[in-house]
């Protein structure tokens, strides 16, 4: 398993927002969370990325225990997290907002600045060379000197992706990557993440309510009620558990 969790707690005030939930994502995989209003699929990914401590339980990624790791270092070991609504580089250009992703710049440290000028010149060229593929991948590089806030909804999302390209990461939780994404632009959408699996070799965790996105991108879906994994399973063993239907689906939805 890429990432594990093991009986996670997490409550809030008198909330128990995830209760002893345990589970794992593979390698390689689109992996899907689902779970009606309120199950703690969000609160999952902030205890995964360090955004909240856990009250009990562990997680593990590549094998590490990175429970009690803050956010930043969680991100420079290759797991990189959306948010449902893109937000961070409005004010920015759709390639200066792709340029800012790379840990490790060397512009970034005051005396480099002075004493390695020239490795600073190289790196950022190598930098911008990446970028342009990364919007050539996404059909955009006609968009690059666009600021990022005039992007339409699906391309908001694409120009997300991209950022996440130029971390490099191993791991990526999605956030609702059908948000903001008008239909006509869904499935292309969802290519690009496949793609970018199978070509990058990037695993995805990805939670989406929108149950359309969620059966034609992830296989295995996990499902989530009450704080607590209540099954896992293919698109089709899911959309034909009794229990899911109950709990989430809604019988208008029984197949």
């Amino acid at each position: 398993m890429l990432l594990e969790i093991e009986k996670a707690n997490k409550r809030f005030g008198g909330i128990q927002a995830v209760r002893d939930c345990s589970f794992g994502v593979e390698k390689g995989s689109i992996t899907g969370l689902i779970g009606p209003n309120g199950a703690g699929k969000t609160t999952l990914f902030n205890l995964v990325t360090g955004f909240h401590p856990l009250d009990s339980g562990r997680v593990y990624f590549k094998g590490e225990d990175i429970t009690e790791l803050p956010p930043n270092e969680i991100f420079h070991k290759g797991l990189f997290r959306t948010f449902q609504i893109v937000r961070g580089y409005e004010d920015m250009t759709v390639l200066e907002s792709l340029l800012i992703m790379p840990t490790q710049q060397l512009g970034e440290n005051f005396w480099n600045i002075w004493t390695k000028g020239s490795k600073i010149e190289e790196q950022e060229k190598k930098f911008t060379k990446k970028a342009i593929e990364v919007l050539e991948f996404f059909e955009m590089a006609d968009r690059k000197e666009e600021l990022a806030r005039n992007l339409p909804g699906g391309e908001k999302k694409l120009l997300d992706l991209g950022r996440m390209m130029m971390a490099d990461p191993e791991l990526v939780l999605l956030d609702e990557p059908g948000a903001g994404v008008p239909p006509s632009l869904q499935q292309k959408v969802n290519n690009y993440i496949k793609r970018i699996s199978d070509d990058k070799n990037v695993t995805f965790f990805v939670v989406e309510h929108d149950m359309n996105v969620i059966m034609n991108l992830c296989d295995p879906i996990i499902v989530v009620v009450e704080g607590t994994n209540l099954t896992s399973g293919s698109p089709e063993e899911i959309k034909s558990n009794q229990e899911v239907i109950e709990a989430y689906l809604g019988e208008e939805e029984r197949v």
